[in-house]
This record gives structure tokens, sequence and C-alpha cells, in this order.
């Protein structure tokens, strides 16, 4: 009777360790994947910050050599202070939409007033680290769009949604652009 009371009390607790197992894995798998999509986050932050802090050099080399308007001057600055206050993915979402609205808008007026801009070198210079920013912000979004899905599946799929449930893991969203800006600003004058 002895030896079989034991054996039921080791079935309970191996049961019990297995239980207490998947949950553990279960939440250090979902702490993992969330860390990804924060840290693809904090990625599109980077270039997008990257993309911010090229505009005053820009502007100053746009400044220096031409007669410089003041409204799309304004309407760049916004829209880069919005750049550098966005948090989640939808606010950098809507902050680069408009930088990339004001950019296009400004650059397209700057030179076309000032067509000769187009061959000072450090006007073109700037053009190249901004051509090299937008991608580099193309693969960040990317990169962070399947983070989120990786992450988004597992918080849905049983038995993860339990442990998720009882541990306050919700679905991220994803990066989206703003409708109408599928195109990407033009940034090449030729």
């Amino acid at each position: 009777m002895k030896k079989k009371g034991l054996i039921i009390l080791f079935a309970v607790l191996a049961v019990i360790g297995l239980i207490i197992g998947v949950v553990a894995g279960s939440y250090n798998g979902l702490v993992e994947q969330r860390e990804t999509v924060d840290n693809a986050q904090s990625q599109i932050s980077v270039q997008l910050q990257r993309r911010a802090d090229l505009i005053p050099n820009f502007v100053a080399t746009v400044k220096g050599y031409s007669n410089y308007e003041q409204e799309t001057y304004t309407a760049v600055t916004e829209a880069r202070a919005a750049v550098s206050g966005a948090k989640t993915a939808s606010e950098q979402a809507d902050a680069s939409a408009q930088l990339d609205k004001a950019i296009n808008v400004w650059v397209n007026a700057v030179t076309e007033a000032y067509p000769d801009l187009k061959a000072n070198e450090q006007y073109k210079g700037l053009q190249d680290e901004l051509a090299g920013t937008e991608n580099r912000l193309a693969v960040a979004r990317k990169d962070y769009n399947e983070a989120a899905k990786e992450y988004n599946v597992a918080v849905k799929r049983f038995p993860k949604n339990i442990i998720a449930g009882m541990f306050g893991f919700s679905q991220v969203d994803y990066f989206e652009a703003q409708a109408g800006t599928e195109n990407v600003p033009q940034v090449s004058f030729d």
C-alpha cells in the first residue's frame, strides 16, 4: 500500500513539474518574442531619428544656397519633432508619413526653384545619406513586422494563449503606412 502511495505521489509531482515546465517555457518564450518586437521597434526609431537628424544639415545646405522659404521649413521642422516624439509603431508610422510628405514637398519645391542646387556636392552627399536611410528604414520596418507576426501568432496559439492571457501578453500593432503613402519620397533629382 505504501509503495502504491509513493507511485501516485511521484506521478502527481511529475505532472505538476511538467505543468510548471510548460508554463515557464511558454512564458519565457513569450518574453523573448516580446523583446524581439521591442528591439525591432527601437531599430525603426533609430532610423527615423537618423533621418530626422539629417534634415537640419539638408536645410542648412539649401538655406545657404537659396532664398529659403519659411513655410516649408516650418513643415519639415514640425514633422521632424513628431518623429522624435513617436513611441508606438502606429505613432511612428504617422510621424514617418508626416515627415515623408514634408520632405517630398519641400525637396521638390526647392529643387524646382533652384535647379543649380542639384550640382552642389554637399547637397548630393546629403541626398545619398537620405536615400540610404530610407533603405535602412524599410528594412527595419520589415523586420519589425516579421517579429510582430511571430509574437502575435504565439500569443494567439494554444496553449500559449492561456499563458499570454494569464500574464498580460497582448498582440502588438504592425507598422503600417498611412493611406496615400505607398510611394517612397523622391530623393533623386535627375
